[in-house]
């Protein structure tokens, strides 16, 4: 999972996009509409976005499709150290 995280979060063209959605999450959970607002950006961007951390099991969603808020995955909780390693790392100012 270190690994995953790392080239999702720091290595990969989409990562600082997904470092803002982590952060915003790690404030507290949303849905992909309020995270776009949020963070101005393109709802399919969003979208595109959450459905690679989903895919790679980093975060979860509960509800239904539209309303769906997107949740941390156990997984990635249990290697939180890494994630905060990695924004501290991409961006230690933020």
């Amino acid at each position: 999972m270190e690994g995953v995280l790392w080239y999702l979060l720091a290595s990969s063209r989409g990562g600082p996009t997904r470092v803002r959605i982590v952060r915003a999450l790690d404030e507290r959970p949303r849905n992909a509409n309020q995270l776009a607002t949020e963070l101005d950006l393109d709802y399919t961007t969003v979208r595109h976005h959450l459905d690679v951390l989903q895919s790679d099991n980093v975060v979860r969603r509960t509800g239904g499709d539209y309303a769906a808020v997107y949740l941390f995955s156990e997984e990635a909780e249990a290697h939180w150290d890494t994630v905060e390693e990695i924004l501290e790392t991409v961006d230690p100012e933020a």
